[in-house]
């Protein structure tokens, strides 16, 4: 994961925005989770785009829940 930090901060550096950044790291996230599933010969079919859209949207919960706790975490060190 470090590794897509890294590069995501190179290209910010470089004067790329971060919203194109973004759109470009889920873009080939979607792609390569296609691929996992379906190899290079197909796509997803309905129930499998609903079931990587839920484990993204599962995955972007705990983040944002651990986000808060590191917040809560410095807030209280600093008290």
């Amino acid at each position: 994961m470090q590794r897509f930090i890294d590069l995501a901060n190179t290209m910010k550096n470089e004067g790329v925005p971060t919203r194109v950044i973004s759109a470009g790291l889920m873009t080939a996230s979607g792609v390569y989770a296609t691929y996992t599933v379906a190899g290079n010969s197909g796509g997803l079919n309905p129930s499998g785009v609903d079931k990587v859209a839920e484990a993204y949207k599962e995955n972007l919960q705990r983040i944002q829940e651990a986000k808060r706790e590191e917040a809560q975490a410095a807030q209280q060190q600093g008290n």
